[in-house]
């Protein structure tokens, strides 16, 4: 399975190459930059999206392989000092 990174990589590799075909053929237009731009920036979008939500259900995961692995003890309390007038 491609990571998010690999995809986005081979969709703004694939943008680029149709964007160099449009200016070979005398076609690249406004509008064709405006299509492949939002084309990568949606991708990206979710690529930065499925990574967050990975990365918080992985961090989560380990949060609780810890919690329920380790001992039960009491908090650990430390007391600030106060500053001096």
């Amino acid at each position: 399975m491609r990571t998010d990174s690999e995809q986005l990589a081979g969709v703004v590799a694939a943008a680029v190459e149709v964007a160099a075909e449009s200016a070979r053929a005398g076609a690249f237009t406004d509008e064709v930059a405006r299509t492949l731009t939002a084309l990568v920036s949606k991708i990206a979008d979710r690529a930065v999206e499925s990574a967050e939500v990975n990365g918080f259900v992985s961090g989560w995961q380990e949060a609780i392989r810890v919690v329920q692995t380790s001992e039960q003890t009491g908090a650990q309390v430390y007391r600030m000092p106060k500053a001096e007038d």
